[in-house]
């Protein structure tokens, strides 16, 4: 399922980790897709399981897992938009 690139428009870095990389907040994107996701699909979003540790590189792509109320999976295709972390949704389809 295509959602025209649902922007999560929210500034994700999180920290500066060991080597002074930084990285995105995975609790945070967590969240916004549990809210954004949900309401878009019109269903119960359980659970959402991002990567932690995802360094912000312009153009990256990472996956999340969203488990929806009443059984099934979807995955999240997720893209670094810039250095900001600002996050767009490229892609949702059922879970493989």
């Amino acid at each position: 399922m295509r959602l025209g690139g649902l922007l999560l428009a929210l500034a994700l870095v999180a920290s500066v980790a060991g080597c002074g990389e930084t990285v995105i907040d995975d609790v945070k994107v967590e969240d916004t897709i549990a809210q954004n996701v949900g309401s878009t699909l019109d269903k119960k979003v359980r659970a959402v399981d991002c990567p932690s540790g995802v360094e912000v590189e312009v153009d990256a792509v990472f996956e999340c897992t969203i488990e929806i109320e009443g059984g099934g999976e979807e995955t999240a295709e997720l893209k670094i938009l810039n250095e900001d972390a600002d996050i767009e949704l490229i892609d949702l389809s059922p879970a493989k």
